[in-house]
């Protein structure tokens, strides 16, 4: 994403993907909230960053001279924007946090206090690449030479503001000189996977093969694992691990087959006021995301449809956290807790 000098926020449109590469331009933050809606932005800490950049565009178009009814009005697009993706912890902590600025800002005045929340929006966007980068650092110590990664949905720059987090962790290891390779996981029914995570490792010119999601089992069952490393939208205060349907399997395999498995994710997607992964909310889309692929219908019209679009992997089976601060391990209820306060 991108912040344009005429005041639009441009976005990487992930739908067309790979097949397309098409930029939106946003000009309010309805369109924000469509382009997070639809998954034109995806990734937990990309929809925190494009949130923030909302806020910017409601920010610029409040004509108001009361600093009371500013505030107001930009409150009301705050919970419009939050909304959206209920399970992303970093959407949330994204719009709070441009909100807390703004209300502690020391002004009357409407251009300064637009300038506040920009401000703060290219703060969010920096450091979320900064730290990509230190997660990076930290997480390639996990990754021996010559690994078979296998990793699932899509955790790479396109879901993040830059670099990626479990897709980071990868680069960091290949930018070390490690000789890695990639297994995606389809990734079901979106295929973040092979559309997303595929093109950007082939971008990256690092080897990586698709699989279909149930083939994973196999997969590891043949020894062609080493390690399982995957994202996360929202991680509770025992390290629970809330990430795209299809993790929590992942993780089950790894645990019988004695392979390590992995979570890369920043600060901000650690929920401290969660203790368990039974509180998360989880986000349920459309039926036609399972019914229909590329537009043609592949299963008859009025069959039921279950589409959680996330599951829950319980502390117990993940058997590290990378964060840009370093890497938490068990007990998690401390040590995370210790790590996002420190």
């Amino acid at each position: 994403m991108r912040w344009l000098e005429e005041g639009l926020l441009e976005l990487l449109d992930q739908t067309g993907l790979p097949g397309t590469v098409n930029y939106l331009r946003c000009s309010d933050y309805h369109e924000v909230a469509t382009a997070i809606k639809n998954l034109s932005v995806r990734g937990a800490p990309a929809i925190g960053a494009a949130a923030a950049y909302g806020l910017a565009l409601a920010a610029g178009k409040i004509e108001t001279g009361s600093r009371e009814a500013y505030i107001a009005e930009l409150r009301e697009a705050a919970g419009e924007l939050a909304a959206t993706r209920p399970t992303a912890v970093n959407l949330c902590w994204a719009v709070d946090r441009v909100m807390r600025r703004l209300v502690g800002a020391q002004s009357d005045d409407p251009a300064v206090l637009r300038q506040v929340v920009l401000d703060e929006a290219h703060a969010i966007h920096q450091e979320d690449e900064s730290g990509n980068r230190r997660m990076g650092k930290y997480g390639r110590e996990l990754i021996p030479q010559g690994a078979r990664i296998l990793t699932h949905c899509n955790a790479g720059a396109l879901a993040t503001a830059g670099y990626g987090t479990a897709l980071g962790v990868i680069r960091a290891a290949r930018e070390e000189g490690k000789d890695i390779s990639v297994f995606a996981g389809e990734t079901r029914p979106l295929l973040q996977g092979a559309r997303l995570t595929a093109w950007e490792m082939c971008q990256e010119g690092i080897p990586v093969t698709v699989i279909t999601d149930n083939m994973a089992g196999y997969l590891m069952a043949k020894g062609m694992v080493d390690l399982v490393l995957v994202g996360a939208d929202r991680i509770t205060a025992g390290g629970d691990v809330a990430n795209k349907i299809g993790t929590y399997s992942l993780a089950v395999l790894a645990k019988e087959h004695n392979i390590p498995f992995y979570v890369a994710a920043p600060i901000s997607t650690v929920d401290l006021s969660l203790t368990s992964g039974s509180e998360i909310t989880i986000e349920e889309r459309d039926m036609a995301e399972v019914t229909h692929l590329a537009g043609q219908q592949i299963a008859p019209t009025g069959v039921q449809v279950w589409n959680p679009a996330f599951d829950v992997t319980p502390a117990r089976l993940v058997a590290a956290i990378i964060t840009e601060r370093g890497i938490v391990r068990p007990p998690y209820l401390e040590n995370l807790k210790k790590t996002v306060e420190g």
